[in-house]
């Protein structure tokens, strides 16, 4: 298998069954389950062992139901916001254009097809002017969003960023980069 290597990294973080627990009665607009014998997926492990190699603090990963919709997601975040009060760190990890099937590799110095450079920019303004109707209803959007955004998996860690950002906090852009002309990461991060 081609991707072995993703599924042979380990990342023994311990969970923490009581803030499941939590997590499971604030959500109220989808049904919650625990499973404990699931694991990480790469979206979580990938960003959490470059900030904790020690795998020493407790890491939950809320798997997306992406038969829900991106309103359900973000109504979701909003449920889930006070668990940043209480200083559970809560990371959104994915891509906002993320096209596999349209990747070129010829070019992959070239800076990308002009709909993913055009989303990617249009994305970005509509986080910065705090526009987070569009980006929900992101399929409203024409037809470079349906390119940007063929399946939504990668695409609804945003809508958690957005729908657990208040509006005194700032936000930055980071990792801004077309890899191989369809697949433009931009990550937010909230501060």
């Amino acid at each position: 298998m081609a991707f072995q290597a993703l599924f042979d990294v380990q990342y023994p973080a311990p969970g923490d069954t009581k803030l499941a627990k939590e997590i499971s009665t604030l959500i109220q607009s989808a049904p919650v389950g625990m499973d404990h014998d699931w694991g990480l997926d790469h979206g979580t492990w990938t960003i959490v062992r470059h900030m904790y190699p020690d795998a020493n603090i407790p890491v939950l990963q809320l798997s997306i139901d992406y038969t829900k919709s991106p309103a359900t997601h973000y109504e979701i975040a909003k449920e889930i916001y006070a668990l940043r009060k209480k200083g559970v760190l809560v990371i959104g990890s994915g891509n906002m254009v993320h096209n596999l099937r349209m990747i070129s590799w010829e070019m992959i110095n070239c800076g990308g097809y002009d709909w993913a450079n055009e989303m990617n920019d249009k994305f970005k303004n509509l986080i910065a002017n705090g526009d987070h109707k569009p980006l929900i209803n992101y399929r409203n959007l024409g037809s470079d969003a349906m390119l940007a955004i063929p399946t939504p998996e990668h695409y609804l860690p945003l809508i958690y960023t957005l729908g657990l950002k208040n509006d005194e906090e700032e936000l930055s852009f980071f990792n801004d980069k077309a890899i191989g002309g369809s697949l433009t990461m931009t990550s937010v991060l909230v501060v």
